[in-house]
């Protein structure tokens, strides 16, 4: 039996923080956001897996600029696991090179978070097209999580606490990197329901929702207009739902909402306190653009993607490698921090369940 804690005796979550592609923007969104001072205030530890050279460089670059303001951790002050590469990359230039070194980052970060080195890692953004080049064909970072976790049943979640009510949105998306043409070919009873399933773990585990509320899109315009526009809600998603609230009482699902209009009451949440009401605890959206633009509308600046289903904590900036501003001291922080934040707060939660569990 394990001994219990004191709460002054809880254990620090360990956070790995991957820098992406070093020609983009990681390395200066991650040092801006370790040098914020509201995110020193967590309880947490940070180790920086990149380039040293590349984290030093930028670092003097934006110090050297015309903006003071600029608020930069330094590197001689982190923790780095210092992963070099022989080859030259330049900012604002994804190649080949800077594919193989982002890839390098992540897959060491994973191998030592597998090891039980850390409880999270939270991953700047890296360039798909230059994984590929560097001969890495995955539709993501978030596919290599998944394969060297050795798991087959995760999701991308993307979170966002809003500023004005503090409601906050969660979005699963039910497919992702795939062409449009291929969704309603890979869109199954089987998909949906496992999907379905991880988001009611994840609402659970990860944030303690016991009577989930869910809204649930439509796969057509019009969520198929009884058959008229689409065919898969009346066939097969309608009776799908029907059948999970009856094996999950405690679960609340909508019927399939059409998808032009499921996003308004989650912007009235956002954005007016007196109608938090009208959000739901999370969203299943059937594919990729049906569930990011309303997110990255709502919170663009404060989206979090986590990846649900791994055996650690995974978190992620919503937005992309930037390589056209990469350089020019003027990337945004927030949602790497933000990132951060929501890899500790999940990582404490996972670090209390296994600290009062017994054995």
């Amino acid at each position: 039996m394990n001994i219990l804690r004191h709460s002054s005796d809880k254990p620090k979550p360990r956070i790995a923080i991957t820098i992406g592609d070093p020609a983009g923007i990681g390395t200066e969104i991650v040092l801006k956001a370790l040098a914020n001072r509201n995110l020193l205030t967590l309880d947490a530890e940070f180790t920086v897996f990149g380039d040293r050279r590349y984290l030093v460089e930028t670092y003097k670059l934006l110090k050297n600029s015309e903006d003071h303001n600029i608020l930069i951790a330094d590197p001689d002050c982190l923790e780095i696991v210092n992963i070099s590469t022989d080859s030259e990359i330049f900012l604002g230039i994804g190649n080949r090179t800077s594919g193989a070194a982002s890839f390098s980052y992540l897959d060491a970060a994973i191998a030592q978070t597998l090891a039980g080195n850390f409880e999270a890692i939270v991953t700047a953004p890296i360039a798909k097209s230059a994984w590929k080049q560097a001969g890495h064909d995955y539709a993501g970072q978030t596919e290599l999580l998944a394969e060297r976790s050795q798991v087959n049943d995760f999701g991308m979640l993307f979170v966002g606490k809003s500023p004005h009510t503090d409601w906050v949105l969660r979005a699963l998306l039910a497919t992702v990197h795939i062409p449009l043409s291929e969704v309603t070919k890979q869109l199954t009873p089987q998909l949906i329901e496992q999907k379905l399933e991880l988001l009611r773990r994840s609402l659970l585990q990860d944030f303690g929702i016991t009577h989930p509320r869910i809204a649930i899109a439509g796969i057509n315009p019009h969520s198929g207009e009884q058959g008229q526009l689409g065919i898969e809600e009346r066939d097969w998603l309608q009776p799908l739902i029907d059948r999970y609230r009856q094996q999950h009482p405690h679960v609340t699902l909508t019927n399939p909402i059409p998808p032009d209009t499921m996003w308004i009451n989650s912007a009235k949440a956002w954005r007016d306190r007196e109608q938090v009401g009208l959000g739901y605890d999370a969203y299943l959206a059937m594919y990729h653009d049906q569930g990011l633009i309303p997110v990255k509308l709502l919170a663009f600046d404060r989206a979090v993607n986590t990846t649900i289903g791994l055996p650690f904590v995974r978190t992620s900036p919503d937005h992309g490698t930037a390589f056209d501003i990469a350089g020019k001291g003027i990337a945004d922080p927030a949602s790497t921090i933000e990132a951060i934040k929501l890899a500790i707060e999940l990582a404490k939660i996972r670090l209390k369940n296994k600290t009062y569990s017994n054995c």
